[in-house]
């Protein structure tokens, strides 16, 4: 079984980073803030098996582009696969009732 290389742009960090910071301080809940950023990591480095078998992105900017999303609690992962060089890219991480 082939393993992809999981990549982030800069952007997908800083979303991650963003909503760490938005449970941590604005609800005052870090512990909750590092398990729910630990669950959307974990799912994200999944992506190095399998990619394909999540769904495609059907709505927003990145619909009908190529995209594929995957949903981790209330968000969404949206990613391209770079079928050639074996890679997955995360584009960008971001709350699901946002309109992407």
């Amino acid at each position: 079984m082939d393993k992809y290389e999981v990549m982030l742009f800069p952007r997908a960090y800083r979303d991650l980073e963003e909503i760490y910071s938005y449970i941590a301080l604005e609800k005052l809940e870090p512990g909750i803030a590092k398990g729910f950023t630990d669950r959307i990591w974990d799912a994200i480095e999944s992506l190095d098996s399998f990619p394909d078998s999540h769904q495609d992105r059907l709505v927003g900017r990145y619909a009908g582009k190529g995209y594929k999303q995957l949903i981790v609690d209330n968000y969404i992962a949206v990613y391209r696969i770079d079928e050639e060089l074996k890679r997955v890219y995360v584009v960008t991480i971001q709350y699901g009732g946002r309109n992407l």
